[in-house]
C-alpha cells in the first residue's frame, strides 16, 4: 500500500519500508519517520486546556522491550484491558502493529487511558478489524454505573499515533479505526489513513472514528490530526472520516482530505435504496449539539447525497455549527447542500457561524 501525505499543499507519494509486527502480515507503507507532524500546519487556533496532549511520561505500561518483534498485537490488546497510561518501545525504527482482533477498553480498570504512540507508531486494522473500541452500554466491557450513557469515564486519549486500514463492516454502528461510546475520546497529534465501515445504510458513520454519549455532552476533541490524502481516504455510508449522533466535535487544527460518503438513499432513506451517502469528511446528527471547525483545512472530500465536506442536521434546530479561520475546498456534494455554503447541508440553530474562512 502506499501512503500519502498533503505538504506544502501538495500530495507527496512515496513507497518504503516499515517495519511490521502483530497478528497478521506484514503492513507495508511509507516509512512515517518521512511524513510531515499530523495537523494542519497552517492551523493558528488556540487549543482549549483540557484539549492537549496528555503526560505519558510515566506509563503504567510500555509495551515491547526494545525491539520490533516485541511489539505485538497481544501486547497491544493486552495493555488496552489493562488501561493507564500506554507507551511504545519498539526499537529506534518507526513500526507497524497490524492487530489480529480489535483492542478493547474495560469501564472497571484504570478510568483514564492514553496510548501515546511517540510519532512512531502505526496501529493497523489489516483490513480486516477494527482497532479501538470503548463502550460504557456493554455489559461484556463492564457496566460500572447506573448511567452508562453519561458517565466521566473511561477518559480515553490517543495521541502521536498513526491508525490504518481499519475495518468496522461486520461491527454495528461503524467506527473503522476507534468506536467510543460513552466517558470521553481525545484525539490529539495523528492521522487516520484508509479506515472503513459499512458501505450503505442511513445511520451508520465514521470510516475513521464514530461516537456516542460523551459525559455531560462534552465535545470530542480533535486536535492537530489528519483524516485521509490522495488514494488512502478513509470511507464509510456516511462520515467519511468522522460521525457522531448527538455528540460534539471541537475540530481544531486538522486537515479532513479525500475521505467518502458512499452510500446512496439519504437518510431517511429514500423508496428502494439502502440509505446513507452523507457527510464525507463529517457527519453529525441528533438534536442539541455544536460542531467547531477552527484552523481546519477540509478539501477534496465527497458525498453521494449531502454534504461533500459536512452534513450537519438538528432535528430540533437547537444545535450549532460553527467554522473559524479555516477553508473548505472542493467538497463536492453529488446530491444536495445548502445554498451558500459549498459542501455543506446544515439544519441548525440559525446559519453557520462563520468567520474568517473560505468556503468554495
Amino acid at each position: 500500500m502506499f501512503r500519502a501525505w498533503l505538504q506544502g499543499g501538495v500530495i507527496a507519494v512515496l513507497a518504503a519500508g516499515v517495519v511490521g509486527c502483530g497478528g497478521g502480515p506484514t503492513d507495508p507503507g511509507t516509512n512515517p519517520n518521512e511524513a510531515p507532524p499530523s495537523g494542519n500546519g497552517d492551523g493558528t487556533c488556540t487549543v482549549p486546556a483540557g484539549a492537549g496532549e496528555e503526560d505519558a511520561s510515566n506509563p503504567d505500561t510500555v509495551i515491547g522491550d526494545g525491539t520490533p518483534q516485541s511489539c505485538t498485537s497481544d501486547a497491544f490488546v493486552e495493555a488496552v484491558s489493562r488501561g493507564g497510561v500506554i507507551t511504545f518501545d519498539c526499537g529506534p525504527d518507526p513500526i507497524v502493529i497490524t492487530l489480529d482482533r480489535t483492542a478493547k477498553v474495560f469501564n472497571d480498570r484504570n478510568p483514564d487511558i492514553v496510548i501515546d504512540g511517540g510519532g512512531k507508531v502505526t496501529l493497523s486494522g489489516g483490513g480486516r478489524v477494527r482497532i479501538l473500541y470503548q463502550n460504557t452500554c456493554d455489559e461484556a466491557q463492564v457496566w460500572t454505573t447506573p448511567h452508562c450513557n453519561d458517565q466521566d469515564h473511561p477518559r480515553l486519549t490517543v495521541q502521536n499515533l498513526t491508525f490504518v486500514d481499519g475495518n468496522a463492516k461486520s461491527e454495528a454502528d461503524g467506527g473503522g479505526a476507534i468506536f467510543a461510546r460513552g466517558g470521553r475520546l481525545k484525539v490529539v497529534n495523528s492521522s487516520f489513513f484508509n479506515n472503513v465501515c459499512h458501505d450503505v445504510g442511513p445511520d451508520v458513520g465514521g470510516g475513521a472514528i464514530r461516537t456516542f454519549d460523551q459525559f455531560e455532552d462534552r465535545p470530542v476533541y480533535i486536535v492537530n490530526s489528519t483524516f485521509g490524502a490522495e488514494g488512502i481516504g478513509n470511507v464509510c455510508s456516511n462520515g467519511g472520516a468522522l460521525s457522531s449522533i448527538g455528540v460534539s466535535y471541537t475540530v481544531i487544527n486538522s486537515v479532513l482530505s479525500y475521505n467518502e460518503a458512499i452510500g446512496h438513499g439519504a437518510n431517511p432513506a429514500q423508496s428502494g435504496t439502502p440509505g446513507g451517502g452523507s457527510g464525507g469528511a463529517i457527519y453529525n446528527d441528533g438534536n442539541t449539539f455544536t460542531l467547531s471547525v477552527c484552523g481546519t483545512a477540509v478539501s477534496n472530500n465527497s458525498a453521494n447525497e449531502g454534504g461533500g465536506a459536512i452534513f450537519f442536521v438538528s432535528n430540533d434546530r437547537t444545535g450549532t455549527l460553527i467554522i473559524e479561520d479555516s477553508v473548505l475546498r472542493n467538497n463536492p456534494s453529488d446530491g444536495f447542500e445548502t445554498t451558500g455554503y459549498p459542501g455543506i447541508f446544515v439544519l441548525a440553530n440559525g446559519d453557520p457561524q462563520v468567520s474568517n474562512s473560505v468556503i468554495e
